[in-house]
């Protein structure tokens, strides 16, 4: 076995809790049905990509779905532009982002949260949407339905190229980890996951001097100092998807981690309060 075999070896073993609960049976959101947002106005605009944990429909809500009401929408617009079952290769090969690129201009945020999806095999089991595990510029091909091969990058590689090219546009990014899954051991504790794929979005946003969100620890740590039931109350499924109560937490999560970080892009556009001067 070649060393770069070995490596490849160790991330797959390290990944294997994330890829069992990828054996997939999540659906991929007609985007048809889904109303595409676009800024409204010559403001600022906080844009966000993601997955269905950052927007859903029916009683599943995503965290980015509560974002406009903590912030002051007379300063700056929110376009979530994220969508069920898409993954950062999914939301490259679609489109999505180069379509985000097109408006996106100086001084706008972007939040970038990605993950749930790319846990999953590169074919067909995993809906071709597994992106290749880690951050360097390692490739596979993989055979489409139609004939077609398709080079698929590493997980980082996608979180690079977001970062870089919104860099480019003049725009703050934010590369976020993922929400974590509601699990819990036999006695009660909160079991927290991510870590590996944590240390990716942080490499990356290192690599391309964008901004570090650490949402799995920062709701984790929600999580734990809760009891089971509590939590339990916060997903509308087994474990991966919140409610409206679960998303105004992780919500509020992600405001509350920006407003710890050394240089807060969002600082000028959250409410005030008082004795907070303008």
């Amino acid at each position: 076995m070649t060393q770069r075999s070995f490596r490849r070896l160790l991330v797959l073993l390290a990944a294997a809790p994330l890829l069992l609960s990828a054996q997939d049976e999540r659906p991929v959101v007609d985007d048809s049905q889904v109303k595409k947002e676009v800024p409204a106005s010559a403001l600022p605009t906080l844009w966000i990509a993601g997955d269905s944990t950052v927007k859903n429909q029916g009683t599943m809500r995503g965290w980015g779905q509560d974002i406009p009401g903590l912030v002051d929408t007379t300063k700056i617009q929110v376009v979530n532009r994220a969508i069920g079952g898409r993954s950062a290769r999914t939301f490259f090969n679609e489109g999505r982002w180069d379509d985000m690129l097109k408006t996106m201009k100086p001084g706008d945020i972007v939040l970038i949260q990605f993950g749930h999806n790319d846990v999953g095999p590169l074919d067909e089991r995993g809906k071709f949407r597994g992106s290749v595990k880690g951050i360097d510029d390692e490739t596979e091909q993989v055979k489409k339905p139609d004939g077609t091969t398709e080079t698929v990058h590493s997980f980082g590689w996608y979180l690079k190229h977001y970062a870089h090219t919104a860099k480019a546009k003049g725009a703050t990014v934010v590369l976020c980890s993922p929400v974590p899954h509601k699990k819990f051991d036999r006695e009660g504790k909160f079991v927290p996951d991510w870590d590996q794929w944590r240390g990716w979005v942080k490499d990356c946003a290192a690599a391309e001097g964008a901004l570090y969100l650490d949402l799995a620890d920062l709701v984790g740590t929600r999580y734990a100092a809760m009891k089971p039931a509590e939590v339990e109350a916060l997903f509308a499924d087994k474990g991966t998807h919140t409610n409206a109560e679960g998303s105004k937490l992780n919500a509020q999560a992600v405001i509350d981690g920006l407003k710890a970080l050394p240089d807060n892009p969002l600082a000028k556009f959250l409410p005030q309060t008082a004795g907070t001067p303008p």
